[in-house]
């Protein structure tokens, strides 16, 4: 049955930005005071197993009885076969498997689901068009059982739809107390509602407000070729570029296609520290352009300034999707380029093969500070959870318990060590400290899809995490490559927890209420920020004010300014969270 809620646009916060918003369920109340004792911690699962024809002679009484005892201790076969569909992000990489049909999907319905008679199948999603997949499917009845994404305002546009249905934590936590437990550890229960009812659970993001897990890579031959160092600050990084472009050393504009057009306007390095709280709720946001808002208008300042300097190919704003742009890096074209870490990273592995003799280093995250324009290096934190997670409003309740179990069980660390690691001696061997190195060149039916198969391990964490962070760092570095990052790596997230630490790292405000305004005009906005954005890059510098003050007037007139004023009310009303400590 549909829900009859508001649409909600909302963005991923981070784990301070903590507020009071109402819930309904007793078990998340508990949680809040007593922590995670809560809950009963889950036991190991058990090693025998019951077969289909057992299940289906077990006892009412026998059934009930098990049930009591929470998690997989508690859990017997369903009498009937039931089946849940669970999403994958299909990257569309080459020379990897099928992402709902492989080795592993196999693994874990012969480990899990044939263990307890559920059918276990999986429903490729593609990443860089996940609403229109999903809209699909809800619209055609086949809404997975599971939904999820790590983009707030996408769950909430499917709860608004009606697509998810409201869930009992009590129950959940019952079923999966393993997982609720991490929620509670994490302080991520406040962040379960939408108006008051309860749809969602959430994934873990180890070390989120660091964002360690992606990183930029820079030319560093091209630099010592002009006698310079990795930029540290935007003086240095203008020398470098232009030094690039006067030497000749690429044949083509330095930057490449390296300018976005996406709804997410990166100006957090461009406002002012601390930040003004009433602005950051009014404009901060991950789903909606803030095109008239000062920090928006100098980064297209200094974006107008560089494209006219020649940094930028002039058709950066027709490839969408990027692929032109890790084209262009491969065949050593473009000073740089950046993406996650694992232990294979296809784009760097190609680079090499095409520039065996280049050498590379990791950008400094102070490369953009600039005295009176970014005095120091904010930056957006990654979410304090990672995957939000609903469930389809047309699954039953043996499908939604049967979710949940999946769920409890890819929570267990030796199923997580396996999906993450695959076979000893095939796919991994163990170093000296007793910890897996992943093969990432193994291409055997065994092999690991993309990032250690996080695309099915994401329902529970949003990144692989071994021993310390520099373990979890050293498993995901890139393996094969003719320099070894690891150093490199750990030396940037130390770099990145140190901006945090001093509070330049912080992300934007999520809202309790429905901000209906948004919801109307948020496909109108995205629309003309990718025209407006594009004509003030390339006008004329001369030009570019008298341009912006027109097209931002246009932007506040077809919707913004509402945008912003109901933003601004439930900010007002106590409906947000809130900014970390600004020190």
């Amino acid at each position: 049955m549909k829900k009859d809620l508001r649409k909600v646009t909302a963005i991923a916060l981070m784990g301070t930005m903590i507020v009071g918003m109402s819930t309904g369920c007793s078990k998340k109340d508990d949680a809040k005071d007593t922590g995670s004792d809560a809950v009963a911690a889950t036991t190991a699962p058990k090693e025998e197993t019951k077969s289909d024809e057992s299940a289906a002679t077990s006892t009412p009484e026998a059934t009930q009885a098990a049930e009591a005892v929470a998690g997989i201790d508690g859990w017997t076969p369903f009498a009937d076969r039931v089946t849940i569909t669970v999403p994958v992000y299909d990257r569309s990489k080459e020379g990897y498997p099928a992402v709902d049909d492989n080795y592993w999907t196999k693994w874990v319905q012969s480990e899990f689901g044939d263990k307890y008679n559920i059918e276990v199948q999986y429903v490729a999603i593609p990443r860089s068009d996940v609403m229109t997949k999903y809209s699909l499917l809800i619209a055609a009845e086949q809404t997975p059982t599971i939904l999820m994404e790590y983009d707030y305002p996408k769950v909430a546009q499917w709860a608004n739809d009606g697509a998810m249905q409201v869930i009992d934590l009590d129950k959940f936590a019952q079923v999966a107390p393993t997982y609720y437990n991490k929620m509670v550890e994490n302080n991520q229960l406040n962040y379960t509602d939408i108006n008051g009812e309860t749809y969602f659970v959430l994934s873990e993001r180890p070390y989120y407000n660091t964002g360690y897990t992606y990183a930029s890579f820079v030319r560093k031959d091209w630099l010592d070729a002009v006698g310079m160092e990795v930029p540290k600050s935007y003086e240095e990084y203008c020398k470098a570029i232009d030094a690039i472009k006067a030497a000749g050393l690429t044949d083509q504009a330095p930057c490449g296609l390296a300018l976005p057009t996406a709804a997410y306007v990166a100006n957090f390095a461009f406002r002012d520290f601390p930040a003004n709280e009433e602005e950051w709720a009014m404009h901060s946001s991950l789903g909606t352009p803030s095109l008239s808002w000062e920090p928006t208008y100098k980064l297209l300042k200094r974006q107008n300034a560089e494209y006219n300097k020649g940094y930028f190919s002039s058709e950066y704003d027709l490839d969408a999707d990027g692929s032109q742009m890790k084209t262009d890096f491969i065949n050593g074209k473009t000073y740089s380029y950046g993406g996650y870490m694992s232990a294979n990273v296809d784009w760097l592995t190609a680079f090499y093969e095409k520039n065996p003799d280049a050498e590379l280093a990791i950008a400094s995250n102070y490369g953009g500070v600039e005295a009176g324009v970014v005095d120091q290096p904010t930056l957006r934190a990654d979410n304090p959870f990672g995957m939000i997670v609903g469930f389809s409003s047309l699954a039953t309740e043996d499908q939604l318990k049967a979710a949940w179990m999946y769920m409890e069980w890819m929570s267990q660390e030796d199923t997580l060590f396996t999906l993450e690691n695959g076979i000893e001696g095939v796919t991994y061997t163990l170093d000296e400290k007793g910890l897996p190195v992943v093969n990432g060149d193994y291409r055997g039916e065994e092999m690991l899809n993309h990032n250690c198969n996080i695309d099915m391990t994401c329902i529970v964490h949003a990144s692989k995490t071994i021993g310390t962070i520099e373990d979890s760092i050293a498993a995901i570095a890139p393996q094969g490559l003719p320099q070894d990052f690891t150093q490199a790596l750990i030396d940037n997230y130390y770099e990145l927890k140190e901006i945090a630490e001093k509070g330049w790292a912080y992300s934007d405000p999520v809202f309790a209420v429905a901000i209906d305004s948004e919801s109307e005009y948020s496909a109108t906005l995205l629309s003309l920020w990718k025209e407006y954005s594009v004509e003030l890059t390339k006008c004329k510098p001369e030009e570019f004010d008298a341009l912006y003050n027109d097209l931002s007037k246009k932007f506040l007139d077809a919707g913004y300014q509402e945008v912003i004023d109901e933003r601004l009310e439930a900010y007002k009303a106590g409906n947000t969270t809130k900014l970390p400590e600004q020190k």
